[in-house]
């Protein structure tokens, strides 16, 4: 268990931390838990969890805020678990940087699989000019470790674990074709305007880091209808 993978759950109700402690640990993962985010913050300067469940209504501070902040700190991925049905709210924290959105009341069963498709990696093909964890491409290294991007001229930018997740997919196909119905299943999410409107969020701040002109990117091409495509060389 000590190498298994470390979720983080903050919510301040004591009964749903118990159910998603119970269900993560019984599928193998290890636990966290916490009743207020200044005590997760706390922590998170002596852990480093895979992934963290947020709930949106804390009392000791704005659940999309913190979300918004791991996002641009923190590799880990970040799953809300929330309350709080409407579309608009659960785009709002997709935007913010959420990887999922899960709405209360939920099956621990449905926790447990969106976890596990967070954290399942794209395989990365050996070449000389990539590994699992850092790859080139266009003068630029993606660095996996550290959730990294290093520009051309050495200048280093943080990714969060969804826009990381997103580069490996064009990253491992590139110069072809990537449907969205394609990153749908790579990504394990769930079809709908969540998703969609999620996608298009991740690949704007994706392009951004990349230093890509928002009217005509040179490397992540819409293809309107169709999907996306990679325009860079590995190396």
């Amino acid at each position: 268990m000590t190498d298994a993978p470390l979720i983080a759950i903050l919510d301040d109700e004591p009964e749903i931390r118990r159910l998603l402690s119970g269900a993560l640990e019984e599928a193998g993962f290890r636990t966290a838990s916490f009743a207020r985010a200044t005590e997760f913050e706390a922590a998170l300067r002596r852990i480093t969890p895979e992934a963290c469940l947020i709930d949106l209504g804390l009392p000791d501070r704005d659940g999309l805020a913190l979300v918004h902040r791991l996002a641009r700190e923190s590799g880990a991925a970040i799953i809300i678990i929330s309350g709080r049905a409407q579309v608009q709210d659960r785009i709002t924290g997709l935007e913010l940087g959420a990887d999922d959105y899960i709405i209360k009341p939920f099956e621990t069963a449905e926790v447990v699989a969106r976890i596990r498709a967070r954290l399942r990696k794209p395989a990365a093909a050996a070449s000389p000019e990539r590994s699992d964890n850092r790859i080139r491409f266009a003068g630029w290294t993606a660095d996996f470790d550290s959730y990294m991007l290093i520009a051309p001229d050495g200048a280093e930018t943080p990714i969060s674990h969804a826009e990381a997740e997103l580069l490996r997919i064009f990253l491992d196909s590139p110069r072809r074709l990537i449907t969205r119905n394609q990153m749908l299943e790579a990504l394990g999410g769930t079809a709908g305007e969540s998703f969609d409107r999620a996608m298009d969020v991740r690949i704007s701040r994706l392009r951004g880091k990349l230093g890509e002109d928002p009217k005509n990117p040179r490397l992540i091409k819409t293809i309107y209808g169709a999907g996306y495509i990679f325009l860079a060389e590995l190396g």
